[in-house]
């Protein structure tokens, strides 16, 4: 099952749903990072992104959620692929003093990094981003105008981009989640990015990743928890998705080149959140899900709830443990 002679895992923490273990900023970094050294590793933006970090490795494969479930499903393969040419899209509803601060933040990611941004798109008109969470403490919203995305998107891919990072203006979400600068809770505008980076990963089969816009961009003075960090010393979270996107792998439909599903050795989950497609794909084809204990979130979804029979589900205590069986 190994691509190019090397074993092939994927790590993921969904976003959006409490996660203990990369529900926050970049907290599952640590521990992909070391799963990454002993595998080719699939990861979804939500574990390694980390505003102005990220812990992206030349091992990993970074994946949107839409196109994730499309590799599991046998849809596409996925092509290794380094300095992706970039595109971005900005809202035009984001003010002139917050765009500028993102144009320089994507110029200093180029400069420092290589990072190949080949052009950006800013919307005819403008987004209409809203979210919140429900009583269960899960992150959903909408968005009013998805259609102004995809015609800026269409633009960047006539103009020769291969990956395309969308920022969208959102409201101040610290009202909505007080604690989640103290390392609890969720975090409130994951789920309504995901619909944004599914709906343009479903239109053009391309590899994209969302970072919300803030208009209040100064940096927030008190000490928060660890976990949470890295989102309140930088005035934009745009530096993380443009380095993950920069070695996203491409997406194609002809099943005989690159890694396909049947390349996958292993994937690594939180304890309960298995009601997923990736779940449920790999116990169909019996590949070893792994579900690790100390990551808990809201859902409470395990496998004796669904997959009570499910040999190939093994319940573990913790990322190092399951890291030694690797």
């Amino acid at each position: 099952m190994t691509y190019n002679g090397e074993k092939s895992g994927a790590f993921v923490v969904p976003t959006g749903i409490g996660a203990s273990i990369g529900g926050y900023a970049g907290d599952a970094s640590v521990y992909a990072r070391k799963f990454a050294q002993k595998s080719k590793l699939i990861v979804n933006p939500n574990v390694v992104n980390a505003g102005g970090f990220s812990g992206i490795t030349p091992n990993m494969l970074y994946v949107e959620g839409y196109c994730l479930d499309a590799f599991f499903k046998g849809e596409i393969n996925l092509i290794p692929s380094d300095n992706n040419k970039i595109g971005i899209i900005y809202d035009k509803a984001i003010p002139q003093d917050v765009l500028n601060v993102h144009i320089n933040t994507q110029n200093a990611v180029q400069t420092v990094y290589g990072t190949n941004i080949l052009a950006y798109e800013i919307t005819q008109e403008e987004v209409g981003v809203e979210f919140y969470l429900t009583e269960s403490r899960i992150s959903v919203g909408s968005v009013k105008n998805i259609s102004t995305i995809e015609k800026s998107c269409q633009k960047l891919l006539d103009k020769g981009c291969e990956a395309v990072a969308i920022v969208c203006l959102f409201n101040d979400s610290d009202d909505l989640n007080e604690d989640y600068s103290n390392g609890q809770g969720v975090d409130p505008v994951g789920g309504v990015e995901a619909i944004i980076s599914h709906d343009i990963s479903k239109v053009f089969k391309i590899p994209c990743a969302h970072s919300p816009a803030f208009k209040d961009y100064t940096i927030y003075p008190d000490i928060v928890a660890p976990k949470s960090s890295s989102e309140y010393i930088t005035p934009t979270y745009l530096p993380c998705i443009l380095l993950g996107l920069s070695q996203a792998p491409k997406l194609t439909s002809d099943k005989s080149i690159g890694i396909n599903i049947s390349n996958l050795d292993f994937l690594v989950m939180p304890y309960d959140s298995l009601g997923s497609c990736p779940v449920f794909e790999c116990v169909k084809r019996n590949i070893k899900v792994y579900a690790v204990k100390e990551n808990t979130t809201e859902l409470n979804i395990t496998k004796d709830k669904l997959f009570h029979n499910a040999e190939n589900i093994i319940e573990i205590d913790t990322y190092k443990e399951l890291l030694n069986i690797i």
